[in-house]
């Protein structure tokens, strides 16, 4: 997955959300339940292992993501992305005042160990 080199080395803090619904408009934050803040080195290796996730192939599921990050700088204002990850259809929805364009959708394969590691890390972090 690419993610925009500027935005991991400004991100001081992740919040990992447990997505309840798609956003009512593009580029509004996915509705959930905040289940973990990961902050210093947990962030990095997060953002490190996401870095890392190899590209796929689309599958059909209508695109329903389970988990989402968003990432801070030092203000804690305005997240400078949020990443949707569906593990069904192998789909990353990403927007944010970092995002260009071209990095909005991106595919990735679920199957491989980096994916599988992602999801236990969200699964450990969710209640």
């Amino acid at each position: 997955m690419q993610i925009p080199a500027e935005a991991v080395a400004a991100t001081v803090l992740i919040e990992v959300v447990r997505v309840s619904a798609l956003p009512v408009k593009r580029g509004a934050p996915y509705p959930g339940t905040a289940v973990a803040y990961w902050a210093g080195n947990e962030a990095a290796d997060a953002l490190t292992l996401i870095g890392t996730l190899p590209s796929g192939e689309q599958h059909r599921c209508g695109f329903s993501p389970g988990w989402s990050i968003r990432a801070y700088e030092d203000s804690l204002d305005l997240a400078l992305f949020e990443a949707a990850f569906c593990f069904s259809c192998h789909e990353i929805r990403m927007h944010g005042t970092a995002v260009p364009p071209s990095l909005a959708t991106q595919f990735f394969d679920a199957d491989t160990a980096p994916s599988q590691a992602l999801l236990a890390l969200f699964r450990a972090a969710t209640p």
